[in-house]
C-alpha cells in the first residue's frame, strides 16, 4: 500500500511538472524578471511623424528604465492595419507592442472586415497622450466665425474645397460629420498628410481645411492661417479664444484624438501593468510632458485599465460616427 501511494505521488508531481513546463514561458516568468530580452515599440505609419516621434521618445526612456533596449519599428501601409496585424499575431509575452493612434479604433467601421478584432485582440496598456484639431482658412476667406462659414457655403454651394490628412483620416471623418451636420456642399480634397496641405494652404490652393493643432499653431499665430472651432469637449490649451463645434452648435465632434500603447491580448496581466506603470511614470516626468507639449501633445500616461475603458467606448463612438458619414474603405 506505502509503495502504491508513493507511485501515485510520484505519478501526481511528474503530472504537474509536465503541465507547468508547457505553458509558454510569459506565463511561467514573473512580472519581476520582465523584460527578458528586447522590446520592439511597432509603430504602424512611417518615420517622422509626431507619433514615430513620440514612440521614441517612450522607447529611450524604457530602454533606461528597464535596461534592455527598446526599438521603435516603423511598419507603415494600409491605415495602420499592417503594424496591427503583426502585433495581433505576435507571441504574448511582452516584447513587441503596438504604438498607435485613434485609426486603431476607426478603422473596423472603416473596413467590411480586417485580418484583428481592434478591441478583443489587444490589451490596452496606456493612454500616452491625446491632441485636437481645428477647422481652419486662409486669411481671406470672407468668414470670422463658424456661423459666417456655414453662410459662405450654403451661398456658394461646391466652390469651397476643404483640405484634409487623407481619406478615411481623422480629418476626412470630421469633414463629412460637419457637411452632414450643417448642411453644406464641401467637397473633399485629400492630401498624403499635413505638410503638403499646408503648403497648398499657404500658396492659396485650398482655403479650408481640417488640420491638427500642432501643425496648425505657428500659423495661426503668425496670422496665416485662422481658426473658426476646435474639436474635444473643452477649448484647447493652445487656442483659448477658439470656441469648439459644441459650443458653437454642433454636436458629435468631441472625440479627441490619442496616441495609445497596445500589447497582444493574452499577454499575462502582471507584464500588462509593469509596462502600462512604467510608461506612465515616464509620462508623468516633467521634461518628457514639456516634450510632448512642444509638439502639441496633451501627456495622459493611463493606467491599462482606464485605457481600456477608452478603447471600448471611443470604438463604440467613432463606429456611429463612421456609419453617419458613410465613408467606407475599399476591402
Amino acid at each position: 500500500m506505502a509503495h502504491r501511494s508513493l507511485t501515485l505521488l510520484l505519478g501526481l508531481a511528474l503530472g504537474t511538472l509536465i503541465t507547468f513546463t508547457a505553458l509558454p514561458a510569459a506565463a511561467q516568468a514573473p512580472a519581476a524578471d520582465y523584460p527578458t530580452q528586447g522590446v520592439t515599440l511597432l509603430v504602424p505609419f512611417p518615420t517622422g511623424g509626431i507619433t514615430d516621434s513620440i514612440a521614441r521618445l517612450v522607447a529611450q526612456e524604457l530602454g533606461t528604465a528597464w535596461g534592455k533596449p527598446v526599438v521603435v519599428d516603423n511598419r507603415a501601409g494600409a491605415s495602420g492595419t499592417i503594424g496591427a496585424t503583426a502585433v495581433a499575431r505576435a507571441p504574448k509575452d511582452g516584447h513587441t507592442a503596438l504604438f498607435t493612434i485613434t485609426t486603431h479604433v476607426q478603422m473596423p467601421a472603416l473596413r467590411r472586415s480586417l485580418p484583428y478584432d481592434a478591441v478583443k485582440d489587444f490589451a490596452a496598456v496606456s493612454q500616452i497622450g491625446m491632441s485636437t484639431s481645428a477647422l481652419v482658412v486662409t486669411p481671406d476667406f470672407p468668414a470670422t466665425t463658424l456661423q459666417e462659414f456655414v453662410t459662405v457655403l450654403k451661398a456658394e454651394p461646391g466652390k469651397h474645397a476643404y483640405g484634409s490628412t487623407g481619406v478615411a483620416t481623422t480629418s476626412h471623418i470630421y469633414g463629412e460629420l460637419f457637411k452632414k451636420e450643417a448642411g453644406v456642399d464641401m467637397p473633399h480634397a485629400p492630401y498624403k498628410g499635413a505638410a503638403p496641405m499646408v503648403t497648398d494652404l499657404l500658396g492659396g490652393h485650398i482655403r479650408v481645411a481640417v488640420l491638427d493643432t500642432g501643425t496648425a499653431l505657428p500659423y495661426l499665430q503668425s496670422g496665416k492661417l485662422r481658426a473658426l472651432a476646435a474639436l474635444g469637449t473643452r477649448r484647447s490649451d493652445a487656442l483659448p479664444q477658439v470656441p469648439t463645434f459644441q459650443q458653437a452648435g454642433y454636436a458629435g465632434f468631441e472625440p479627441y484624438a490619442w496616441i495609445g500603447l497596445f500589447l497582444p491580448a493574452g499577454t499575462p496581466q502582471a507584464r500588462i501593468d509593469k509596462m502600462s506603470t512604467t510608461v506612465a511614470a515616464i509620462i508623468a516626468r516633467p521634461e518628457v510632458q514639456k516634450k510632448m507639449r512642444e509638439m502639441n501633445i496633451e501627456p495622459v500616461g493611463s493606467t491599462a485599465a482606464e485605457f481600456s475603458v477608452v478603447l471600448r467606448e471611443d470604438a463604440q463612438t467613432w463606429k456611429q460616427v463612421i456609419e453617419r458619414t458613410g465613408i467606407r474603405l475599399e476591402d
